[in-house]
C-alpha cells in the first residue's frame, strides 16, 4: 500500500511531465484501436450487405467465382432450363433467374462515368424478387422494356440523376439506352458500388448476349425447410452440375475478395501503430529516465529509511502502470473517434459507410489496454531498474545517478555488433541472386540496423552533435556553445531522444528511394523499350467497340492488339505453368522492343509459334526449336514451336510469353475470345499531335479509358507513385508527431532538472531572449542528430531494396535528394517548433527562486 501511495502521490506531483508521455501512449492505441474498430466495421457493413442480397440457396455455373471475371468479358451462365427444374424441386417455394454483370461502365448523356471513384464496382442486372431483400423502390416503379432502367439512390444522389434522364450501358456486347424510371433505396448500407436494373430480356440480351440464359438461379425455401435440407434436394434434381450454395456459403464466399483487401488495410495500418508504438517507448524511456535522475536524492533517503531496491523498483513501475492505464483509456475512446473519422472521410471520397454499423468488438478495447498498459511498464522497465540500483549513500552525496560505464561500453559493443551484423545483411541482399531470396535478408537487415544504431546512439551523439554544432552553432557565440554543450551532456538522453525521429525518418527516406528509383527506372525503361507513340487501357478490358473506334481513328500508322489468355504450359521437363499467355500482333514487336537472348521475336508471332522468357527457359531447359503444350482455358491444347526467348531483365512484360493473335484464334471459340487488356499505336510520321487528338476524340465516348502518349505516361507512373508515398507519409506522420512529443518532453524535463543552473546564468547576465535562444538551439541540434542518422539509414535500406528491385527490371538508383535535403531542413523546424514551450517556460523563471533550488 505504501509503494502505491508513493507511486500515486509521484505520479500527480509530475503530472504536466507525464502527460505528454500519455499522449504517446494514447495515440498509439487510438491507432491500432482505431484500425480494428474501421475494418471490423466494414466488415459488418458487407457481412449485412452479402446476407441480404444472397437468396436461400444459389444456383451457379460450375466456374463461376465473386472475384472472377471470365477472360471474355461475359458473366459465365447457366440455362434456363436450370430454372424450370429448380422450381419443381420439393421444398422449394419459388425460384427465379437472375443476371449480373460486373464488367459494365454507365455513362449519362454527357458522356460521364456514373461509376465509383473509390473502385468500388458498377453492377448490371435485372430486377427480381431478391432484390426486394435488400432494396426497395422509393421512386417511380420497375423497369419494363428494353429503354427503361432503375438506379440506386445513392448514386443518383452523388451524379444528380433524376427522373427521365437518359443513361448509357457499355457491355462487351455493345452499347444500349435507357430512361430512369425508378430509383431503389438499400435498406442496408451500400459501400460504393452503383448499381443498375433492366427487365429480364433487357438483361440477358444487352449483358449476355443472348436471351435464355441467367448467371445464378435464387431459390426460396418453402417453410420449414432449412438451407442445408433445400440444397441437397437442388442438387439431386440438377445431378450436381452446377455450384449449389446455400445462403451463408454465398455470403461467405463474396467476404473472401472483400476480406483480403480488408485485411491488406488492417495490417497496414497496425504496422504504422507498432511504429508509433516503438517510437513512443523511446519518449517514455526518456521521461522515466529523467525522473529517476531528479528524484535521486529523493530515492536514496527512501533508501536510507528503508525501502528496499523492489520497493523503489516497484514504484516506478506502479507509475508506468497508471500511465499506460490513463493513455490507453484515452486511446480507445479516441480510437472509436478516429474510426468514424475514417469513415466519414471514406464516404467523402464516395464509400458509403453508416455510423448505424459502427462495430466496436469486446476484443478491441481490450487490446488495446493490454498493448498500451504492457508496452509503457516495459518501456519503463530499464529507468526503474536502474533507480532499485541507486546506493543511498550516493544518493545524498550526488545530484543524479551516476554513469555507469562499464554498462555504456558493453552497450557501444553490443550496438557496434548489431550495426554490423545489419550492415553485412543489407550487402548479402544487395548482392543476392534472387529477390524472394534478398527480400528475407533485405528484412533481417533492416531490423538489425535499426536496433543496432538505437542502441549505439548515445556513442554516436558525441561525434555528430559537435560537427553539426560546428556547422550551424559556432555563429551563435557564447549561446550556440552552451546549447552544444547541453546536447553532450547525457548522449543517453539525447541518443535516445534523436533516436525516436529517426525511426520515422528512415522509413521515409527509404520509401522516397524507393519510390523515386521505381519511377525513374520505369521512366528508363518506356524510353528504351517502348516505340508505340499512344497507349490506350483502363480497369476494364477493352470493348470491341471501342476497339472498332481506335482502329479507324484517322492518321495511324498501325494499331496493336494485347489480350492476357488463361492457359497452362507444358514445358518438356513435364512441368506445368499456369500463368498464362500474351496474345498480341505482330506490331507489338514494334511497339515494345524486347531483346531476345535466342532465335527471332517476329518469327514467334508466325503461325504457330511463340516466345517465352529467359528465366523460365533456364529454369525449365527450354531452347529454340522446342515444342511446348499449351492448353487454353476454354479451348483446345495447342503445340507452339519456341521461335524466340526474350530477355527478362525488363520491368515491362517480366517473363511474358507472346504468341500470335491468329494463333490464339485457332484454339480458342470466338465466345471466349477476350477483349483487350490494353493496345497500342504508332501515328504515321510526322503526324502524332493530330494523330493524338484524332485518337482522343475516338475514344471520347468511352470514357472508361485512358488515351496516353508517353509523356501521359511517364507523369501517371509518377502521380501513382506519389498518392501512395503521400498516404505512407500522412500514416508515418504519427510516429513523427509522437517523436516531436519526445523532444518536447525531453527539453521540459530538461530545463526542469537544470533550473538552478539556467538561475545562476541569468544572474550573471544571460538575457531571456538568449536563453530561449540556447533551449532552441539545443532542440534543433538533437533534431538534426536524429534526421541525419535516419536519413542516412533510410538512404543505405532504400538503395539495398533497389538492388533487389533490380533483378525484376528496376534498374536506375534514383536519390531524391530535394526531398531528403527538405526533410533534413524540416527537421530542424521540428526542433524549433518542439522548443517552443520549454523554451518559454524557461525565459519565465524567477532568477532568485531557481537559484533556490535543491
Amino acid at each position: 500500500m505504501t509503494v502505491l501511495k508513493t507511486s500515486m502521490r509521484n505520479f500527480f506531483a509530475h503530472k504536466g511531465r507525464m502527460a505528454l508521455s500519455a499522449v504517446a501512449v494514447l495515440l498509439s492505441v487510438a491507432f491500432v484501436c482505431g484500425t480494428l474498430v474501421f475494418t471490423d466495421t466494414m466488415n459488418t457493413t458487407f457481412d449485412k450487405l452479402f446476407a441480404a442480397t444472397s437468396s436461400d440457396v444459389t444456383v451457379l455455373p460450375k466456374a463461376a467465382k465473386s472475384d472472377d471475371t471470365p477472360q471474355n468479358g461475359k458473366p459465365e451462365s447457366v440455362p434456363a432450363s436450370v430454372l424450370a427444374r429448380a422450381k419443381q424441386t420439393d421444398g422449394v417455394k419459388s425460384a427465379e433467374g437472375a443476371v449480373n454483370s460486373m464488367n459494365v461502365t454507365v455513362v449519362d448523356s454527357h458522356n460521364k462515368n456514373m461509376g465509383s471513384t473509390t473502385g468500388a464496382p458498377t453492377i448490371a442486372g435485372n430486377w427480381t424478387r431478391n432484390d426486394l431483400r435488400s432494396t426497395e423502390i422509393t421512386s417511380g416503379r420497375a423497369p419494363r422494356g428494353p429503354t427503361e432502367v432503375m438506379v440506386d439512390v445513392d448514386t443518383a444522389d452523388k451524379h444528380h440523376l433524376k427522373m427521365g434522364d437518359e443513361l448509357r450501358t457499355i457491355a462487351v456486347t455493345g452499347d444500349f439506352k435507357a430512361r430512369i424510371v425508378g430509383i431503389a433505396t438499400f435498406k442496408v448500407t451500400n459501400p460504393g458500388a452503383a448499381v443498375v436494373w433492366f427487365d429480364t430480356a433487357t438483361a440477358q440480351r444487352e449483358l449476355l448476349g443472348s436471351t435464355g440464359r441467367f448467371t445464378q438461379i435464387n431459390v426460396t425455401a418453402a417453410s420449414g425447410v432449412s438451407d442445408a435440407r433445400l440444397k441437397q434436394n437442388v442438387s439431386a434434381a440438377l445431378h450436381g452440375s452446377y455450384k449449389i450454395q446455400t445462403q451463408k456459403e454465398n455470403a461467405d464466399e463474396s467476404r473472401k475478395g472483400v476480406g483480403q483487401f480488408m485485411n491488406v488495410i488492417k495490417y497496414a495500418m497496425l504496422g504504422f501503430a507498432g511504429i508509433a508504438f516503438l517510437v513512443g517507448i523511446f519518449l517514455i524511456i526518456n521521461t522515466f529516465s529523467m525522473l529517476v535522475a531528479q528524484r535521486t536524492r529523493e530515492i536514496g533517503l527512501m533508501r536510507a529509511i528503508g525501502s528496499s531496491r523492489k520497493q523503489v523498483n516497484r514504484s516506478v513501475l506502479v507509475e508506468a502502470l497508471l500511465l499506460g492505464f490513463v493513455g490507453s483509456v484515452l486511446g480507445v475512446a479516441a480510437g472509436v473517434g478516429l474510426a468514424v473519422g475514417l469513415m466519414k472521410l471514406m464516404s467523402s471520397m464516395g464509400m458509403d459507410l453508416s455510423t448505424r454499423d459502427l462495430t466496436v468488438k469486446a476484443a478491441t478495447p481490450v487490446i488495446g489496454m493490454i498493448l498500451g498498459v504492457v508496452v509503457t511498464v516495459l518501456a519503463a522497465y530499464l529507468p526503474a531498474r536502474r533507480a532499485g540500483k541507486v546506493s543511498p549513500m550516493a544518493a545524498l552525496r550526488d545530484a543524479g545517478t551516476p554513469a555507469d560505464g562499464r554498462a555504456g561500453l558493453v552497450r557501444g559493443l553490443i550496438g557496434l555488433a548489431l550495426t554490423g551484423a545489419g550492415a553485412f545483411a543489407l550487402y548479402t541482399a544487395a548482392t543476392a541472386d534472387k529477390a524472394s531470396d534478398g527480400s528475407l535478408v533485405l528484412g533481417a537487415g533492416i531490423v538489425l540496423t535499426l536496433i543496432g544504431f538505437v542502441i549505439v546512439g548515445p556513442l554516436l551523439a558525441g561525434g555528430v552533435v559537435r560537427v553539426i554544432s560546428a556547422v550551424l552553432l559556432r555563429m551563435f557565440g557564447p549561446v550556440g556553445r552552451l546549447a552544444e554543450r547541453n546536447a553532450l551532456r547525457n548522449p543517453r538522453r539525447t541518443g535516445a531522444t534523436g533516436a525516436a525521429l529517426m525511426i520515422g525518418l528512415a522509413l521515409v527516406a527509404c520509401l522516397s528511394v524507393v519510390g523515386s528509383s521505381m519511377v525513374a527506372s520505369a521512366t528508363d525503361e518506356l524510353d528504351k523499350s517502348v516505340g508505340a507513340d499512344f497507349i490506350v487501357q483502363g480497369q476494364q478490358r477493352i470493348v470491341p467497340q471501342a476497339e472498332q473506334a481506335m482502329e479507324k481513328t484517322p492518321g495511324l500508322e498501325h494499331v496493336t492488339r494485347y489480350k492476357d489468355i488463361e492457359a497452362k504450359t507444358t514445358s518438356p521437363d513435364g512441368k506445368v505453368d499456369d500463368s498464362g499467355i500474351t496474345a498480341a500482333d505482330p506490331s507489338y514487336a514494334q511497339d515494345l522492343r524486347r531483346k531476345t537472348t535466342a532465335g527471332d521475336l517476329a518469327a514467334a508471332y508466325g503461325k504457330n509459334a511463340m516466345s517465352v522468357g529467359s528465366k523460365y527457359a533456364e529454369k525449365h531447359g527450354v531452347r529454340v526449336g522446342d515444342t511446348l503444350s499449351v492448353a487454353f482455358k476454354g479451348g483446345a491444347t495447342a503445340k507452339l514451336k519456341v521461335a524466340a526467348i526474350t530477355d527478362d531483365d525488363v520491368a515491362i512484360d517480366h517473363e511474358v510469353r507472346y504468341t500470335s493473335i491468329e494463333t490464339m484464334k485457332k484454339y480458342l471459340p470466338a465466345n471466349r475470345i477476350p477483349p483487350n487488356e490494353i493496345m497500342f499505336a504508332k501515328a504515321e510520321p510526322g503526324q502524332e499531335k493530330q494523330a493524338y487528338a484524332a485518337l482522343k476524340k475516338s475514344m471520347e465516348p468511352y470514357p472508361q479509358y485512358q488515351v496516353r502518349d508517353q509523356t501521359d505516361y511517364k507523369q501517371e507512373l509518377k502521380d501513382q507513385v506519389g498518392q501512395l508515398l503521400n498516404m505512407v507519409y500522412g500514416l508515418l506522420g504519427l510516429a513523427i508527431v509522437v517523436a516531436i512529443l519526445g523532444v518536447v518532453n525531453t527539453l521540459a524535463l530538461s530545463v526542469v532538472e537544470r533550473t538552478r543552473e539556467i538561475g545562476l546564468m541569468r544572474a550573471i547576465g544571460l538575457s531571456r531572449r538568449q536563453l530561449r535562444r540556447m533551449i532552441r538551439l539545443e532542440s534543433v541540434v538533437i533534431a538534426l542528430f536524429g534526421a541525419l542518422l535516419g536519413l542516412g539509414l533510410g538512404m543505405s535500406w532504400g538503395a539495398t531494396a533497389q538492388k533487389l528491385l533490380a533483378l525484376e527490371g528496376l534498374k536506375v538508383l534514383e536519390i531524391p535528394w530535394p526531398t531528403i535535403i527538405g526533410v533534413f531542413i524540416g527537421s530542424a523546424f521540428v526542433g524549433l517548433f518542439a522548443a517552443l514551450i520549454p523554451a518559454f517556460r524557461a525565459g519565465r523563471m524567477n532568477v532568485l527562486n531557481a537559484i533556490a533550488t535543491d
